[in-house]
């Protein structure tokens, strides 16, 4: 019994302070944009209005108040039905009802995730139809907005059926290797979703289509020919459907790789802007930043099937959360809680390999175009375009952004690596973890 409580309470410690530690985050965040981010900094002058920067502050406190928010309700929704013994009462209900092992552990699984998922509508509709639409972002009509939210639901409610049926399934067949055959189960499945999405998930929310502009599109052809670069597809998206932001990206794996361009990049940015993003998106292809993140993070799961494993097997687990049997099923979903909190601690590590993989696209970017003034200019006019938050916390970075700041990305271009790192010290830059 002692033990039991032990692991509860250290659970609930683990839960506490996650949330705690995030909504934090969130808090140093906003006050260190509000005591530096009063004066546009000297390299982008001329393009970032100062008058903008009153703007810039209330976008970044207002997506800040909404995330923090939404994280509140949902942890709050989430333990208090691990406090109020809801889990257990579940299990026992399905218990009676006779189900299977893989029958209740997909519906164990789907109850409460449709709780939060209905918990976070409010907060997706608030975030799209007022604060995008303060800011002038917002182009989406509510049809389009709930038209998106049933395909997501859907697919992601077959997804999740696929893996914890198949996952289930593994641990009744295969007790006591079953985390090595899950890892494989799930590996293969993140591969195949990863080389169908461009071409069968994303076609449902988006129109690809070649570039059409035909000069542009010219220009393309020739900066990857002369460069021996091989990609046949470089498409835009018609985002502008539903969002003014601005931005590029990267996908698909074999003969799906592509390059897509929003169209509204396309609209905003000249043509040699648009080279130097594309440039820097080629970058990520041609060093292979897809496949080695991809690796890192089938070594990292693989650990963690393991260490699950561990968990699941073991009975102190299920007493410490007040179920009365063991049921696998409800040790994995415990599982996945823990590992949502303790890895939200990793974050700096994931953070720091994707920017230095962002940066090696820049640099990349910088050989191919030779020159970076046309990809500081992209990067100026994303920065002002995005309504991007120009003195960030260097914590909040550590968590948070998946691109190095701004300013730093300038410096790193223009060769002025050693004055940036001393901005940034100070007051610092740049741009939350999207965009080009």
């Amino acid at each position: 019994m002692v033990l039991s409580d032990l692991l509860f309470a250290g659970f609930l410690l683990l839960f506490l302070t996650q949330t705690a530690f995030a909504f934090w985050l969130e808090r140093i965040n906003l006050r260190h944009l509000e005591l530096f981010g009063k004066e546009v900094p000297a390299s982008l002058e001329g393009v970032v209005d100062s008058s903008k920067l009153p703007r810039i502050f209330e976008y970044t406190a207002a997506r800040s108040r909404l995330n923090s928010s939404r994280e509140l309700v949902s942890d709050a929704i989430l333990l208090g039905m691990i406090l109020f013994g809801v889990f257990p009462a579940i299990e026992s209900t399905f218990t009676g009802w006779g189900l299977t092992g893989v029958q209740a552990g997909v519906l164990f699984f789907l109850l409460p995730g449709a709780v939060l998922y209905l918990a976070g509508l409010p907060f997706d509709y608030y975030g799209s139809f007022v604060v995008e639409e303060r800011f002038g972002f917002n182009r989406a009509t509510v049809g389009l907005w709930v038209a998106d939210h049933v395909k997501s639901a859907l697919i992601s409610l077959l997804l999740l059926i696929i893996v914890l049926s198949l996952l289930l399934w593994t641990i009744e067949w295969a007790p006591h290797s079953w985390w090595f055959w899950g890892f494989l189960i799930v590996s293969v499945l993140q591969i195949v979703v990863a080389v169908l999405y461009p071409v069968v998930i994303a076609p449902l929310f988006n129109r690809f289509e070649p570039v059409r502009d035909e000069l542009l599109s010219k220009k393309i052809k020739t900066l990857m020919e002369s460069n021996g670069i091989e990609v046949k597809h470089i498409l835009q998206m018609n985002a502008g459907l539903r969002s003014r932001h601005t931005n590029a990206y990267f996908t698909g794996m074999g003969k799906t790789k592509r390059v897509v361009l929003y169209d509204t990049l396309l609209e905003s940015h000249n043509h040699q802007e648009i080279l130097s993003v594309l440039a820097h998106e080629l970058g990520h292809m041609k060093k292979r930043h897809v496949f080695k993140q991809i690796l890192l993070f089938q070594i990292l799961m693989a650990g963690g099937f393991y260490l699950t494993w561990l968990l699941v097997q073991w009975p102190v687990l299920y007493r410490a959360f007040g179920f009365e049997s063991v049921r696998p099923y409800a040790g994995l979903f415990i599982a996945a809680i823990f590992w949502e909190k303790a890895s939200f601690f990793l974050r700096p590590f994931q953070m720091a390999v994707s920017r230095r993989f962002e940066r090696q696209a820049d640099l990349f970017a910088l050989k191919i175009v030779g020159s970076p003034a046309s990809m500081i200019a992209a990067l100026r006019r994303l920065a002002d375009d995005n309504l991007a938050n120009l003195a960030p916390h260097p914590l909040y970075v550590w968590f948070h952004y998946s691109h190095p700041p701004l300013l730093e990305r300038m410096s790193l271009l223009d060769g002025t690596k050693g004055e940036a790192r001393m901005n940034s010290t100070s007051s610092i830059d740049r741009r939350k973890s999207q965009s080009c």
